[in-house]
């Protein structure tokens, strides 16, 4: 079980997605999706890309399918800022 930075483009016919690199804890991820930010010269939401919670093994470069993975880690304080929709 670990966190994910995957390639993601909001298509939700796409059935898998492609795993950009692997990390054992959420700021890990956050700090590669910051590098990413940073390489790409873009904004976070303009890079295609989110962090996250593999229930299963993978590795950089697999690609999972939509059901193996979910944004938070069961148990996982959520940031109250994420708790709404994204149509409020």
């Amino acid at each position: 079980m670990m966190y994910a930075l995957i390639y993601d483009e909001h298509e939700p016919s796409e059935i898998a997605k492609k795993v950009l690199s692997v990390h054992e804890t959420r700021a890990e991820a956050e700090k590669a999706l910051e590098d990413r930010q940073h390489s790409l010269k873009r904004r976070v939401w303009d890079c295609n890309a989110r962090i996250v919670w593999v229930e299963g093994e993978v590795r950089k470069g697999e690609f999972i399918p939509r059901n193996s993975f979910s944004t938070w880690r069961p148990g996982e304080e959520i940031p109250e800022g994420e708790l709404g929709t994204d149509s409020e």
